[in-house]
């Protein structure tokens, strides 16, 4: 059936979804990711102190730890869940206040900055520069990283962290609203402080680690496909398809397959973490990269969730229109 009343068609779509999402990302253009108080830091912080309440004694059973780590888990989830489903519904100011949440957890800007300031560190021949600048993308050593090696973290970076802070909080923005952006956030960072396969969280991260996959997994293929649609297709489904289940993470194996597929270029190997080598499969077709290519991979990011908010947009539309 069209909708033939005008004026509530365009109603319906000035406050519609699409357009949070458009407002979202305009704001994450113009300002970036806030210096001070930002949400995320504070949460990480909540996290630290969780986790220090709750860790179980030394030489505590690893049935123990699984338990504590996802009664952990939980507590950090559920307090956020309420308070934003909360303030989401408010009257009147609620749409505003879920526009506002939703730029707070996309992080497009600050991930094209970070990658940048490694980018400018090398072509200015700043070594040291550099593997300061990469360890603030990267959990593995950096201080004796070669420039190649530098080039090919900060890539592998952009592209798995293009998902978890940008096509996947909207992904599940559009499924569920900030409440469930937030939540898909706030597990991405529980992930990262806990989902290490090591003797300390092997299994008191283990709740954490599993819902980041069970999250991620749904976005991570729609991040591989979008990624594959700006470059090399063919190459990019092929190294998508053929290599992303090898890896050590099935989904950040899609994204970082797929995406370094799509530039032609070849990414994994060997990286150090917390003083262990760890031993990675090659993703990727092509040449070696070149300092360039972060700057091509940000873009794969940044052309990529553009195309999602426009989709969103005409569906958006076209879904009122016929109402």
């Amino acid at each position: 059936m069209v909708n033939n009343t005008l004026p509530d068609f365009l109603f319906d779509l000035l406050f519609s979804p699409a357009i949070q999402l458009t407002i979202a990302l305009l704001l994450d253009q113009r300002f970036g990711e806030l210096n001070r108080w930002h949400p995320l830091i504070g949460f990480g912080r909540y996290v630290k102190w969780l986790e220090q309440k709750l860790y179980p004694v030394k030489n505590s059973s690893d049935g123990k730890k699984l338990v504590s780590g996802s009664l952990a888990a939980l507590i950090a989830l559920l307090p956020v869940y309420l308070l934003v489903t909360f303030v989401a519904e408010l009257p009147a100011i609620g749409w505003l206040l879920e526009v506002f949440i939703l730029y707070l957890v996309i992080g497009k800007r600050s991930l094209a900055e970070h990658g940048g300031y490694v980018s400018t560190a090398l072509k200015n021949g700043d070594l040291e520069e550099a593997r300061t600048k990469v360890g603030w993308l990267v959990s593995r050593q950096t201080d004796s990283l070669k420039p190649p090696e530098i080039i090919r973290a900060t890539i592998e970076s952009v592209l798995e962290n293009g998902n978890d802070a940008v096509f996947g909080a909207v992904f599940w923005f559009i499924v569920a609203g900030a409440p469930g952006a937030v939540i898909y956030r706030m597990v991405n960072t529980l992930d990262a402080m806990w989902g290490y396969k090591n003797d300390k969280y092997l299994f008191f991260g283990r709740f954490a680690a599993r819902s980041d996959d069970l999250l991620n997994l749904i976005p991570a293929q729609l991040c591989a496909l979008t990624y594959a649609l700006f470059g090399n297709t063919k190459r990019a489904v092929h190294c998508w398809f053929s290599q992303g289940h090898t890896y050590k993470s099935f989904n950040g194996g899609a994204v970082m397959a797929s995406g370094a597929g799509s530039l032609n270029i070849i990414l994994g190997g060997s990286a150090v973490y917390h003083g262990q080598v760890s031993q990675g499969i090659q993703l990727g077709e092509g040449s070696f990269p070149e300092t360039e290519d972060i700057d091509r991979a940000t873009a794969l990011v940044n052309k990529g969730i553009w195309l999602w908010a426009v989709i969103f947009l005409l569906t958006s539309l076209t879904s009122f229109y016929f109402h």
